[in-house]
Parts: C-alpha cells; sequence; structure tokens
C-alpha cells in the first residue's frame, strides 16, 4: 500500500511541475506546436497515472494484498515512465523514433487497469 501512495503522490508532484515547466519555461522552446501537445499529453497522463497508483494503494488497504494489485502497481508506474517519459524527451528533442516505445508504456498502463479490475472481482 504505502509504495503504490508514495509512488503515485510523486508521479502527482511530477506532473504539476513538468506541467509548469512546459507552460512556462518552455513555452517558446518547442519546435512545433505538436511538441507541445506532447508534452501536455504526458503530463496528464501522468496525473491520471499518479491518482491510479494512489487509488490502487487505497485498494490494497481496503481488499489487501493481491498478485493483481501489485502488479497494477508497477505496470502503472513502468507504464508512466515509458509512456510519459518518451513523450517528455520527443518533444525536447524531435527524435521521432522515440515515439516508437510510447505504445509500450500506454499497454503497461491498459494491463495496470485491468489487473485492478481482476483483484476488484
Amino acid at each position: 500500500m504505502q509504495v503504490a501512495i508514495i509512488l503515485g503522490a510523486a508521479m502527482a508532484f511530477l506532473a504539476v511541475a513538468f506541467g509548469a515547466f512546459g507552460a512556462h519555461a518552455l513555452k517558446d522552446k518547442f519546435k512545433e506546436q505538436k511538441y507541445a501537445d506532447n508534452w501536455e499529453t504526458a503530463c496528464r497522463y501522468l496525473m491520471y497515472h499518479a491518482l491510479g497508483l494512489i487509488l490502487v494503494g487505497i485498494l490494497i488497504d481496503v481488499l489487501g494484498e493481491s498478485g493483481a494489485l501489485t502488479t497494477a502497481t508497477w505496470c502503472m508506474f513502468i507504464g508512466s515512465l515509458i509512456f510519459s517519459g518518451s513523450l517528455y524527451i520527443l518533444s525536447l528533442t524531435g527524435i521521432r523514433k522515440l515515439g516508437a516505445i510510447t505504445p509500450i508504456g500506454g499497454v503497461l498502463q491498459l494491463a495496470a487497469w485491468i489487473c485492478v479490475i481482476v483483484a476488484a472481482i
């Protein structure tokens, strides 16, 4: 429970910090508007999954430890690192090949939510 909540809170902090950084410090630095949009998407999905991790931590407390919730924790965390991380780097560098790994993070995030469903059932 504690790990999921700590990871979620840390990710929420980063989502807010990166969102503010992108909106202010990087506002005029993006080469194209699509890179600013990618940055915003990365921040939004990081926050969604930060809140998801906090929810998973609460579910662990309510439902008890389970393999499904442990898997959800790590899929959500690693998926967010890959998904949002690749979009942040893509936005800053313009290296389009990074877009190829973004879906891997998205699939891990989807798997995390399936694990939450399994745990609830």
